[in-house]
């Protein structure tokens, strides 16, 4: 049962999920919640594990959710779970899709459907920070996350454009072990 229940769940995730694994956050955070599968605590802990490996954030997080709850199987088929949509729509896109999408209907449908994406995005960064125990609780982790901070306006003003996420992970790691060992 919790095979079909780990399907059903991110196969909808995957299906109402625009804009990327961000805007799957809070999709994820509500399925996780109703199922009670992970404290909020563990959600945030996975959630940040899932950021920071390689692989989109929607398949690492259904593949963490799928093991936790139904070991190897469990992963496998929340992943195909969260996949399958992305796959389905890809196939009719090369298929169908492509002229559609030059219609002005389409275009009009994309163009009201991303400002509600970058809203999503922004209120899930929002909702992470301020539930985040570690950055209100730990002096160290705000430590870091202040020079991160201050990193990233430094490279921006210094070379005008943002700072390579690699750079940004590679300088986080160095931050953790030296503050936390």
């Amino acid at each position: 049962m919790i095979y079909l229940k780990l399907f059903w769940e991110f196969l909808k995730i995957g299906l109402f999920t625009f804009g990327g694994g961000y805007g799957a956050i809070p999709l994820i955070r509500e399925c996780v919640r109703s199922n009670g599968w992970l404290s909020e605590e563990m959600l945030s802990n996975m959630l940040a594990i899932s950021e920071s490996t390689p692989g989109p954030i929607m398949v690492n997080t259904a593949t963490y959710i799928g093991s936790s709850q139904g070991g190897v199987l469990g992963a496998a088929v929340a992943t195909l779970g969260v996949i399958l949509p992305s796959f389905v729509v890809m196939i009719l896109f090369v298929v169908f899709l492509k002229r559609f999408l030059e219609k002005p209907a389409a275009a009009a449908f994309m163009s009201g459907v991303k400002p509600c994406i970058a809203g999503i995005i922004t209120a899930t960064g929002i909702y992470m920070l301020l539930t985040s125990t570690a950055f209100f609780t730990d002096l160290k982790a705000a430590i870091i996350f202040a020079v991160l901070a201050a990193v990233c306006g430094a490279f921006f003003a210094a070379k005008k454009k943002e700072i390579s996420p690699i750079l940004l992970i590679c300088i986080s790691a160095v931050l953790g072990a030296a503050v936390y060992s």
